[in-house]
């Protein structure tokens, strides 16, 4: 049994009773990130911080995983103030940052058509699993733009500067085995929703203490120098050596069992 509620318009979302948050992309027909999306992407954040919810998918659908934000939104935007375009953009920058950040797996299901901002929010989650035949790039050299909600610094930061500029420049579209060639994602599979859904209930029986920090440390490795990230890593772990998990962890090694972590 799942629970849906609350109702979105551009979104599905459900938390199944053991803790994976499922966060199905679904406004037709290509899951553009318009502005009722983004609102409700804010909104839905804030359900996956709840203490109920310890894996977070997210995906779209067998076609398209999102085409980022359709013509129309900038044509609307051009009607903006500076000030309003980035009132606007901080809305879904809060979503990705808030993905980026939250102390649990998040993954990405790819199938499709993954372009612009639908890429960009891939790129905010911590794995992602594509199909062999999906479509990820940046095109927004095409309406004189650039990647303006991670394109640039969270790409850059899995691919490296040269082709990072590469793709952004000439606005090429990859598939998925090419992006596994350059690690963009981390994973391909014939079905991605399967295979995430199969990874979140493995994740489940990991202590979740640890991994969120795992994730914490890892991101602080990423964004800061190296003497700074191994305090995190080592205050971290003196954080875990006092959870209920770790004892719980090495009495199941010592009597050779599985171990039932709770979170404590």
């Amino acid at each position: 049994m799942t629970d849906q509620t609350p109702t979105f318009d551009t979104l599905d979302v459900t938390v199944s009773e053991d803790g994976i948050a499922t966060v199905r992309l679904a406004n037709d027909p290509v899951n553009a990130i318009s502005q009722a999306m983004r609102h409700e992407l804010a909104d839905t954040l804030e359900i996956l911080r709840e203490d109920r919810v310890r894996v977070v998918v997210v995906t779209g659908t067998p076609t398209v995983f999102s085409v980022g934000a359709d013509v129309g939104l900038f044509e609307e935007a051009q009607e903006w103030t500076t000030a309003e375009f980035r009132r606007n953009s901080r809305v879904l920058g809060r979503v990705f940052d808030g993905l980026e950040t939250i102390e649990k797996p998040v993954i990405a299901a790819i199938e499709g058509t993954c372009v612009g901002g639908g890429l960009e929010l891939a790129l905010a989650c911590d794995v992602r699993i594509v199909a062999p035949d999906a479509t990820l790039g940046f095109p927004e050299h095409n309406i004189g733009l650039i990647p303006g909600l991670g394109g640039c610094s969270r790409f850059v930061q899995l691919v490296g500067p040269g082709v990072a500029k590469d793709l952004i420049f000439s606005g090429d579209l990859i598939d998925g085995e090419e992006a596994a060639d350059i690690s963009l994602v981390e994973r391909v599979e014939d079905d991605p929703d399967a295979a995430a859904a199969a990874y979140a209930e493995d994740l489940l029986e990991g202590p979740p203490q640890a991994l969120g920090l795992a994730k914490r440390a890892v991101n602080t490795a990423r964004d800061t120098d190296t003497r700074t990230a191994g305090f995190v890593e080592s205050l971290a772990q003196s954080t875990l050596l006092q959870t209920a998990d770790h004892e719980e962890g090495v009495a199941a090694f010592r009597e050779d069992r599985d171990p039932e972590f709770t979170g404590e």
